[in-house]
């Protein structure tokens, strides 16, 4: 599992883009960190709302990742749904947490909340991810432009 997660933290923009920190509890639940920076705003104070479903969709998807890394799958997102209860602001540290709540040979199901550093609510998801062999991924063609192995 360790080395399919090292490489998707190699190739993840997003997360390194955003100053995403994973923190892998155990295999199907995870928290990720993030600080709210001025390229996270819709407003002058108030992050947007795509944003924090763009991390979301990282913590299910992540949380779906650490099930499946271990036989050499990836996950992508086949649908999520997402509630917004409070908004977040410019210097909020946010905490993402997510788990798997099943796990199928393909289909995953998974869910998340969000909080700022007052322990407030922010957002809450669950989605559905498709578990898939790593070989119908890019990353055998990164793996051997960077040389490296699984």
């Amino acid at each position: 599992m360790e080395k399919v997660l090292k490489i998707y933290n190699q190739v993840n923009q997003f997360g390194l883009e955003n100053d995403l920190e994973l923190s892998i509890i155990k295999p199907g639940e995870i928290v990720y960190k993030m600080k709210v920076v001025k390229k996270h705003l819709a407003t002058s104070t108030a992050i947007h709302g795509g944003m924090l479903a763009a991390m979301m969709d990282g913590i299910i998807g992540v949380a779906a990742l650490t099930t499946v890394a271990s036989e050499q799958k990836l996950v992508s997102t086949v649908e999520f749904k997402i509630n917004y209860f409070k908004p977040a602001f410019l210097g909020d540290l946010l905490t993402g947490k997510g788990k798997v709540d099943h796990k199928g040979n393909r289909i995953i199901h998974a869910s998340g909340e969000i909080y700022n550093q007052k322990n407030e609510l922010i957002a809450k998801a669950m989605g559905t991810l498709n578990a898939y062999p790593i070989e119908k991924s890019d990353i055998p063609q990164y793996l051997k432009d960077t040389n490296q192995s699984l």
